[in-house]
């Protein structure tokens, strides 16, 4: 199998320094994802030598309202610089802004049909962005019931709907399939659905949110079905270790290989 094998440095190798985790994430072989860039020191992270895959592409704001529409539009300009010193070429999104713990800073009970609309608008801005700098947005989706109750448009089914209404090659998904477990299952029709607009996967098994292998999803039987689909772009492991971190990606890299 053919796919591009990246792993988060905010969940292993937890007991190192961020530029340690970095490295050593690289030295293995896998691209590196990382969340908030504005806590990290990006000339030191990017002497690494190490290639990223994402990184958070705002610090602030929302989707659906005009304060947080001006604060999204605004962080992700400073974001798209970021990514240049890192040279990174996907930034990530999400419903709207994230506290410390992952819950909502901005918690929606009813998502409204202005919402909806307020929404695609503000994500077509920010693809525009995309296209003006030569990155690629992605919407992440979440799940509702364990991590992060009360964001809008958490499931895959809502930001494959704000990703296909935008139709723009510089807003794609960023299909979590540990969330979408929770949320919704079916993950390999739900691949064959989203697939057109993929921009990365993310994985992790349920429960615990742990690498592949130790809980109920079939991470081997998933990347054979990606392989017949015939995607060969990122998967990311965006997973605690259950325990040592090298085991972990190990498991990881055994479960995405034929």
């Amino acid at each position: 199998m053919t796919f591009q094998l990246a792993a988060c440095a905010e969940m292993i190798y937890q007991d190192l320094p961020f530029e340690d985790r970095v490295k050593e994430i690289s030295r293995q072989g896998f691209l590196v994802e990382i969340w908030d860039w504005s806590s990290k020191d990006l000339d030191v992270l990017a002497k690494t030598g190490a290639q990223f895959s994402s990184m958070t592409g705002y610090l602030r704001g929302d989707l659906i309202t005009p304060d947080g529409r001006a604060e999204l539009l605004a962080t992700a300009r400073e974001s798209v610089k970021a990514a240049e010193k890192l040279d990174c070429p996907r930034l990530n999104l999400h419903g709207t802004g994230l506290g410390p713990t992952g819950l909502p800073v901005r918690p929606v009970e009813v998502v409204t049909p202005d919402m909806w609309l307020y929404a695609a608008d503000t994500l077509r801005e920010i693809a525009e962005l995309g296209q003006e700098v030569g990155r690629v947005f992605v919407l992440e989706n979440l799940n509702l019931a364990v991590d992060h109750p009360g964001t809008p448009f958490a499931h895959a089914a809502d930001t494959l709907a704000l990703v296909r209404a935008v139709n723009h090659p510089n807003l794609r998904l960023n299909l979590d399939l540990y969330h979408a477990q929770i949320g919704e299952g079916n993950l390999i029709e739900l691949l064959r659905a989203a697939q057109p607009y993929i921009g990365e996967i993310q994985v992790a098994d349920v429960p615990g949110r742990m690498e592949p292998g130790t809980g109920e999803i079939n991470y081997h039987g998933i990347a054979q079905a990606l392989e017949a689909m015939g995607y060969h772009g990122v998967v990311g492991m965006e997973a605690f270790a259950s325990g040592d971190s090298a085991a972990a990606l190990d498991a990881f890299r055994q479960a995405f290989r034929a």
